[in-house]
């Protein structure tokens, strides 16, 4: 019987920067997150009973993840299970921490949409009405990531709208 290598286990001391890691890095660095928690905890579930809630920041990473590749709930449930590099962005731990189901992604999407006048307020914070970094902001407002054109919101929800990065091709 052979031994299962360490990269196969998912500790890898190198890694490619793939073009998908660079966009996520980036949109790690350029994204207001603290401005957009703002926005959403308010209106976020506090889990008084029960199995406690998914951190707000968590759902907010994992609802951008699937506008930036455009995966429906159970895509981006698999996704997550699947690429690590997705879970690092959310801030998860397969191995700790549970992950979010696609229910659970679905009732986060729901929540920013019921708050539908807080969707305009996200899209504002996002392209860039703080006074961060005006290159890859810029990008959000036109619709344009190093060069590629961005598409519009996954289909099943309509928050954040134009402005949010397509699939990488």
């Amino acid at each position: 019987m052979k031994q299962m290598s360490l990269a196969i286990t998912g500790f890898v001391l190198s890694t490619k920067r793939t073009r998908k890691r660079v966009f996520l890095d980036e949109m790690n660095l350029v994204t207001p997150w603290s401005e957009l928690l703002a926005l959403i905890a308010p209106h976020a579930p506090e889990g008084k009973t029960g199995r406690p809630p998914f951190p707000v920041e968590v759902m907010l990473r994992v609802h951008l993840l699937q506008q930036f590749f455009g995966h429906s709930d159970p895509a981006m449930e698999e996704a997550l299970h699947d690429t690590p590099l997705y879970r690092e962005f959310a801030h998860l731990d397969a191995g700790i921490s549970r992950l979010p189901n696609e229910s659970t992604i679905l009732r986060f999407r729901h929540l920013l949409e019921e708050h539908g006048s807080d969707a305009a307020n996200l899209n504002s914070a996002i392209s860039g009405n703080s006074g961060r970094q005006a290159g890859p902001r810029k990008a959000w407002r036109e619709g344009v990531f190093d060069g590629q054109e961005v598409n519009a919101a996954h289909p099943q929800s309509g928050v954040l709208g134009t402005g949010c990065p397509g699939r990488l091709a």
